[in-house]
């Protein structure tokens, strides 16, 4: 019974610092809302994470295990290139946008701790590449895409997904727009970059 209690105070804790961070941000959030929002003492939320720097970090891996799985099965699945960068571009944002905090997270401790992806790496899941890499090479050669480096394409991919939620300021201060207009452009995005990227590998 209290193994089980534990589990559930723990997922209140991870669930509770989910809500904060995704409105405060890592540098606005603070324990103790953390801790009133799971209905726990201060104390208890620091015998489950000595520091709110655990506590993101534990909220991260939660949601990357989510989100790993789904574009690992993209990346390593028998589909198209098309049909990967469709279903890739359609899941990573459908994530983030329920994870908004996710991308400035991994920059910052990128910035801060290089060993982290290192360390993220070593988990079961992490996406792999090779079957994706191989299968460009083969639609390359059947002369269905235009000739590309693999990893420049899946950077590519990444890049465009990624920078509307590293960019959400600038976005909104460029073009005017609030956060409901915001957050139509990013749906719209669904389809706006995977049509970009197919159309600019399509052969002539």
């Amino acid at each position: 019974m209290k193994k089980k209690k534990d589990e559930n105070t723990e997922e209140q804790i991870l669930e509770a610092a989910k809500s904060v961070f995704q409105s405060k941000g890592m540098d606005g959030a603070r324990m103790q809302e953390i801790a009133d929002k799971a209905n726990i003492n201060k104390a208890m939320l620091h015998y489950y994470y000595r520091s709110k720097q655990l506590l993101f970090e534990a909220v991260f891996k939660q949601a990357f295990s989510l989100l790993a799985p789904q574009l690992n099965a993209i990346l390593n699945d028998d589909s198209s290139v098309e049909d990967k960068i469709r279903h890739f571009t359609l899941d990573y944002t459908t994530f983030m946008m329920k994870h908004p905090y996710l991308p400035n997270f991994i920059i910052q401790e990128l910035n801060r701790n290089e060993n982290f992806i290192v360390k993220l790496k070593q988990n079961t899941g992490f996406p792999n590449l090779e079957k994706f890499k191989a299968k460009v090479k083969d639609e390359i050669n059947q002369g269905l895409i235009e000739p590309i480096d693999a990893d420049q394409l899946f950077f590519n991919i990444l890049a465009l997904n990624i920078f509307p939620f590293l960019g959400k300021p600038l976005i909104k201060a460029f073009s005017d727009k609030d956060e409901k207009s915001y957050k139509e452009f990013v749906e719209s995005r669904k389809t706006e970059v995977a049509n970009f990227i197919i159309n600019s590998i399509k052969p002539s």
